[in-house]
């Protein structure tokens, strides 16, 4: 795929390795994250609620909802990169707001880019459950290299 004026190389790239050009993407295979919506500062994936994910609660562990949470926002800010820039992350913030019942359906994670300078860039996210109740936000700083 070829870089457009109106596509980052960010969102390009980002399509082209979750499409599987590269390496396996490991996390995603892990917890079954799935790609849903792939745009210039707003990516969204979903995996499904599992007894797999359980916590000693007996609920979905917070380390998935963390997993869904910082990919979204992360690749959010990937996606408005421009050719030759990367980032890292300097912090993620969560807020757990409810527990997640392990038959609990499909959780949808939504990263939305807040600001994107030329050397940090910031973006916000939120973890819904299939009737739309918000599980979880957060808010990540990243680097931009």
């Amino acid at each position: 795929m070829t870089t457009t004026e109106s596509e980052p190389a960010g969102l390009v790239m980002l399509r082209d390795r979750l499409a599987g050009s590269g390496p396996p993407l490991g996390v995603a295979e892990l917890i079954g994250m799935r790609a849903v919506a792939l745009e210039a500062g707003r990516v969204v994936f979903s995996a499904d609620a599992s007894p797999r994910f359980s916590n000693p609660m007996g609920t979905v562990h917070g380390g998935v909802s963390a997993i869904l949470l910082d990919s979204a926002v992360g690749c959010a800010v990937q996606s408005v990169l421009p050719e030759g820039k990367a980032y890292t992350t300097l912090g993620l913030e969560l807020k757990y707001l409810r527990p997640i019942a392990l038959d609990a359906g499909e959780l949808t994670a939504t990263g939305t880019v807040v600001h994107a300078g030329r050397r940090q860039a910031t973006a916000e996210g939120r973890l819904t459950d299939p009737a739309g109740r918000l599980l979880a936000t957060c808010t990540t700083t990243c680097l931009v290299l």
